[in-house]
């Protein structure tokens, strides 16, 4: 079975990164570089996890003008990312453009085309999130209303929170990959998330990839952490 855990490096310097890859590399599928990693190294830090031959999920969740988005795009894919996110919300025309730039420059480069995944509600959010910036409607029905903008945009991915994994499955076709935030072992400390679930159940729902950051950088021992998580899901 392919390990679908993509580990979040989310630490503040390349040199934690990198300690932490080195640690959990055995037990994870790839890894995942975000903001404050990004911000903090630049681009050579994609290069040297890279360098190490495990995937990179490049969260940086571009949300532009769709000449932006599309420029973006190609830069990740000649950085040799494996999968990178974009903002659905930020509509059909931002995503195609998106979608086309990753498909033309993986050919131009002869590189497997990266997954770009459009985020469609982050798992930060509730109702009242949604309604502070008037979308005053429930976050399934946004989730799932942005899914299917996405799918007939032509990307073949989404992020998404695991309580709408059991819904996505019954809309999208069926070889969309869907990429699974907020996941939680229940052994965590409260936090930020408000929709999660375990690893084996967002499996079971129908999760491809599980992004999974807290539960295994911020523990004891995030080698053992991870090793555990695996086990759990097979």
């Amino acid at each position: 079975m392919r390990n679908p855990i993509i580990a979040a490096l989310d630490v503040p310097s390349a040199e934690q990164a990198l300690a932490l890859a080195e640690q959990i590399a055995p037990a994870v599928g790839a890894f995942k570089i975000g903001k404050e990693l990004f911000v903090a190294a630049g681009p050579d830090i994609v290069r040297r996890v890279r360098a190490t031959g495990a995937p990179v999920f490049l969260d940086l969740k571009f949300h532009d003008i769709p000449n932006t988005v599309a420029k973006a795009v190609a830069s990740a894919v000649r950085l040799d990312v494996q999968m990178l996110t974009l903002h659905a919300s930020g509509g059909s025309e931002m995503m195609r453009a998106a979608e086309k730039a990753a498909q033309d420059t993986a050919k131009m480069l002869g590189r497997p085309v990266p997954l770009v995944l459009g985020v469609t509600v982050l798992t930060s959010s509730n109702r009242e999130t949604l309604a502070e910036i008037g979308c005053d409607v429930d976050p399934e029905q946004q989730v799932l209303r942005l899914a299917r903008l996405a799918a007939a945009s032509g990307l073949r991915g989404l992020v998404c929170s695991p309580l709408e994994i059991v819904a996505l499955r019954k809309i999208l076709p069926t070889e969309i990959q869907l990429v699974t935030p907020g996941i939680r072992t229940g052994s965590e400390k409260a936090d930020d998330q408000k929709r999660t679930l375990t690893p084996r159940e967002a499996m079971e729902a129908g999760a491809s990839w599980l992004v999974i950051g807290r539960p295994i950088y911020a523990a004891e021992n995030p080698r053992a952490a991870a090793e555990k998580i695996l086990e759990s899901l097979s």
